[in-house]
């Protein structure tokens, strides 16, 4: 599966309305950009307007959501994918030198239908009332796992949708490491293994130390626990207690909580077991559910 709230802060962040489930137009001064139709990652900050995305935009981010949609529209696919990820960093969405250069590597129009704007920083539906996060957020969860996808490390992406950030995860750890998607719609699974088998992740796909497989994200993947990186890519209204459980002392969950209002927590689990809990960012996300009501649409 793989954001509305409203915020002013004079200066660097300006007024967001979003509305939910439907078209809507972000305005400020002299950029104006409309929001995806997606309800998982619904804007609520910079580029992710509609379920996995920040409450808040600031100028900079404008711009760039500006400048991605204008420069990304021609130029072969590998030159717009490094312009995107450039502009991303032009814009201070994240500074690690690591993050650019997987992101650079796994080439996001593979991860989306035919003809879509792959570059565009928005999130897109693709099915199931799913979606793919705009590449800003996957920016954001990448650097703040950084220090716990390091080469032989284990990493688990729940809701793993297109199964992008899984490749990301998997080149990021390495041969020696193991990344495992999860996601409960047995059709998204299919396709997205078909994404990663046509990226730079196919051989890690391929050898086995990334692996995508149907289950409730919830309960985790215990098969291949404790894992130094979780992600998760839909709210849950609590954290999930297999999740915190399957998390190595040391690492690190990234996971956005909430209903309504939601925050993208980072969890820290202390090498003693004791866990630590921070909200780095106010998002909107769809909801960590079950497959039927995902079906259903919530």
């Amino acid at each position: 599966m793989e954001g509305p709230v409203c915020r002013v802060a004079w200066g660097y962040y300006v007024l967001l309305a979003i509305s939910i489930g439907a078209h809507c137009t972000i305005s400020s001064d002299n950029f104006t950009f409309p929001s995806t139709l997606d309800p998982q990652t619904r804007p609520v900050a910079a580029a992710d307007v509609e379920a996995n995305e920040p409450a808040m935009l600031s100028i900079p981010m404008i711009a760039c959501y500006s400048s991605l949609s204008e420069r990304n529209s021609s130029g072969s696919g590998i030159n717009k994918n490094k312009q995107m990820v450039e502009q991303l960093q032009q814009y201070g969405v994240f500074s690690s030198k690591k993050v650019a250069e997987v992101m650079e590597t796994v080439d996001r129009a593979l991860f989306v239908a035919d003809g879509t704007p792959a570059y565009v920083d928005s999130p897109m539906a693709i099915g199931y009332s799913a979606t793919i996060s705009a590449p800003h957020m996957h920016a954001t969860c990448l650097q703040l796992l950084e220090q716990n996808l390091q080469p032989g490390m284990h990493a688990l992406d729940v809701g793993s949708g297109t199964g992008y950030l899984t490749a990301c995860f998997a080149i990021m750890v390495g041969s020696q490491g193991r990344a495992v998607g999860v996601e409960h719609i047995p059709e998204l699974v299919s396709s997205s293994i078909k994404h990663i088998e046509k990226s730079a992740a196919a051989p890690l796909l391929k050898e086995g130390s990334l692996s995508v497989h149907v289950a409730d994200g919830r309960e985790g993947w215990p098969e291949h626990a404790p894992y130094d990186a979780i992600h998760v890519g839909a709210a849950a209204p609590e954290i999930p207690q297999p999740l915190i459980d399957q998390l190595k002392p040391g690492g690190r969950m990234v996971i956005p909580v909430g209903k309504m209002f939601q925050d993208l927590n980072v969890v820290d689990k202390n090498l003693d077991g004791s866990v630590s809990i921070r909200s780095e960012i106010s998002v909107r996300y769809v909801p960590l559910t079950s497959r039927d009501a995902q079906l259903k649409g919530y």
